[in-house]
C-alpha cells in the first residue's frame, strides 16, 4: 500500500514527490517537487491533494 502525505508534512525521505489527487489518482497537470532531508512538503495545487513518495532524487 503506498503512502500519501499531506502538504506541510516535515522529516520525510528526501527525494522526489508528486502530487495526486484525493483518492490518490494521478493527476494530468500534477506538481512535482524534490526535498531534502528535514524539509517540508510544499502546498499542493487544489485542496485534497496530497503528495506521494516517487523515488530518491537520482
Amino acid at each position: 500500500m503506498e503512502q500519501y502525505f499531506k502538504p506541510g508534512t516535515d522529516n520525510q525521505k528526501a527525494g522526489k514527490y508528486v502530487e495526486v489527487g484525493p483518492n490518490g489518482e494521478a493527476l494530468e497537470n500534477g506538481r512535482t517537487c524534490t526535498i531534502q532531508k528535514g524539509d517540508r512538503l510544499p502546498a499542493t495545487s487544489a485542496k485534497g491533494h496530497c503528495w506521494k513518495y516517487s523515488g530518491s532524487k537520482k
